[in-house]
């Protein structure tokens, strides 16, 4: 199957159906936008089979009726989420020494959609035990970090017709948003596609305006001369890829057993299912007693902040919050006391600790680099709570979700609702191939997941 490839047809750019004054103002980055310059766009797609007639005659008609609503609603869709429509700028100077990046509108031919083709069915892609290698074709911006943003577009869509079903891929610059921003941008974009163009409101508009604390100048100054000295490009080791599904019924039981062990009533599901993988995968990992390991935890701080910001904020504020332990003390201890831990280091991430972590990074920016950060580590990425099923665009629900090559690492796992809803999950877990058959055959692991 990984010997198919994506043949590309077309490639169109999309601008907001008007533009307004505001618009053409630069959108200036925070901290936390800027921190990603060097990580990947953030890469989700959506699977969906063919409505039955579509597969024989009509097929062409179908494609070309698909990617004309798309392309309006998505220039609707713009006028609200605008900046994802124009490109990174870097101004430099000097005497005296300026190094600023923001988004700019004004010269850019928009956002990306593209239309291509692939000669596999949707079977091959959902019974595969390991994602097939070929998915990570079906984005644009495969292996792009976001610096790149400079040349190419900060949104691109990849409508990919497979034999019996459709494959669309978007790929968003991860300096414009999170995950939070992405799925909102996307809800919308089904909401305009769904109701036909009929109007330009939505339910839910992004606040565009970047969120500063009081006293911090919305223009930093970058201490770089040129990019060469904060990008690198990450290339991950040989990984596989698998799903695992967690019915609701086995998490409710996951979260009783990690509140009795921990004597609480306190530890959520979420910190209960990921300390069960970060002990599993740590196992897995035959690492030595000593060794040092870390469960992150991505954490969306606009609710610790106070005042709390918008859910519709539209930028990245998010932050990777971890708990830390050797790999002996971690499956020395029980389940609860691993999920204690996580819950500890979610209630301490509050509006003290994001305003003290925005300050240390202004007097000394990071620009995150994937190969400085992930060793023996579980990454919780992405969340359940996003409602990624209610992305619809005339096709009914989608079979499944799949992720691009973007952000990957040994230890990465994401997170999402599963397909029944009611409290089920997925995670999409990468690990190199010794690990992954031993987390196959751990039986705390398997008797959980479905």
């Amino acid at each position: 199957m990984n010997s198919k490839t994506v043949k590309h047809i077309s490639e169109c750019f999309v601008k907001p159906q008007h533009v307004s004054e505001e618009m053409e103002q630069p959108v200036y980055l925070t901290p936390w936008d800027l921190s990603t310059l060097s990580t990947n766009y953030i890469q989700k797609g959506h699977l969906f089979t063919k409505p039955p007639g579509a597969v024989d005659d009509d097929q062409d008609d179908f494609i070309e009726t698909l990617l004309d609503k798309l392309k309006q609603s998505l220039s609707l869709t713009l006028v609200h989420f605008y900046p994802l429509a124009g490109r990174l700028k870097t101004v430099k100077s000097e005497n005296p020494h300026s190094y600023v990046v923001y988004v700019d509108l004004n010269d850019s031919p928009g956002a990306g959609l593209i239309h291509a083709s692939l000669d596999m069915t949707v079977s091959d892609i959902v019974s595969a035990t390991y994602v097939p290698v070929v998915v990570q074709s079906l984005f644009d911006h495969d292996r792009a970090v976001n610096h790149e943003g400079h040349t190419r577009p900060l949104l691109s869509i990849q409508v990919t017709d497979l034999v019996d079903g459709v494959f669309i891929g978007w790929s968003m610059n991860h300096c414009l948003g999170d995950g939070t921003c992405y799925w909102n941008f996307l809800s919308a974009l089904s909401d305009n596609f769904q109701g036909q163009g009929k109007s330009t409101s939505i339910s839910r508009p992004p606040i565009i305006k970047r969120w500063f604390p009081d006293g911090h100048d919305p223009i930093i100054n970058l201490p770089f001369k040129h990019h060469d000295e904060f990008i690198s490009r990450y290339e991950a080791p040989q990984l596989l890829e698998r799903y695992f599904h967690f019915t609701a019924e086995s998490i409710v039981k996951l979260k009783a057993r990690a509140n009795s062990e921990g004597n609480t009533d306190k530890i959520s599901s979420f910190q209960s299912l990921s300390a069960l993988v970060w002990r599993c995968i740590t196992r897995a990992r035959l690492l030595p007693n000593d060794e040092s390991t870390a469960c992150f935890l991505a954490t969306n701080n606009r609710l610790r902040l106070e005042p709390p910001l918008s859910q519709d904020y539209f930028g990245a504020s998010v932050h990777a919050i971890n708990s830390t332990s050797t790999a002996g003390e971690l499956l020395e201890h029980d389940l609860g006391w691993a999920a204690w831990k996580l819950y500890q280091a979610v209630v301490g991430h509050n509006d003290k600790a994001v305003l003290e972590w925005l300050d240390s990074w202004r007097k000394s920016p990071i620009i995150y680099k994937m190969d400085h950060f992930f060793t023996n580590v579980v990454f919780m990425g992405s969340s359940p709570r996003f409602n990624k099923y209610g992305i619809e665009f005339g096709l009914g629900k989608a079979v499944a979700l799949r992720s691009g090559y973007a952000n990957k690492f040994n230890g990465k796992v994401s997170s999402y609702p599963g397909r029944e809803g009611g409290g089920s999950m997925d995670l999409e877990v990468c690990l190199p191939p010794d690990s992954m058959h031993a987390l196959e055959s751990d039986e705390e692991f398997m008797a959980a997941a479905a």
